[in-house]
């Protein structure tokens, strides 16, 4: 099986050593997403809301690269900087899961790159 590594245009560029996705066989690993704007590197972060929604693009735009949807997402791992926030985040998140919405957890954080308040990261697998 090999490895390929998964970069879109419409998701920001990684801020580190890593790449935006892996995909090994049938399963895509998209690394944890932020609120960045792909063209200008800007934070999206007015309110958590708007936060978490440009979070869930960038992850929408990794995984349409790759040929994958919401659909095909198994697990999300979300982590957060304040669990008070965990209502107003799974509100906004749950519109991209309508139906058959993937295994989870969520952890609070006392910290996340660029201090945001959100990054989710997922895995996804073509059946």
């Amino acid at each position: 099986m090999e490895k390929e590594i998964i970069y879109s245009q419409e998701a920001p560029a990684p801020i580190g050593p890593y790449s935006q996705a892996v995909k090994a066989g049938n399963t895509l690993y998209i690394s944890g997403q932020i609120a960045l704007d792909a063209d200008t590197g800007e934070l999206i972060n007015e309110n958590i809301t708007e936060e978490t929604h440009a979070v869930m693009k960038n992850l929408e735009a990794v995984l349409r690269k790759a040929g994958f949807g919401f659909a095909d997402v198994v697990k999300c791992t979300i982590f957060i900087k304040d669990m008070g926030q965990f209502s107003t985040i799974n509100e906004a998140y749950g519109q991209y899961f309508k139906s058959s919405p993937p295994a989870r957890e969520t952890v609070e954080v006392s910290r996340l790159p660029k201090d945001v308040q959100v990054e989710i990261s997922c895995i996804a697998v073509k059946l």
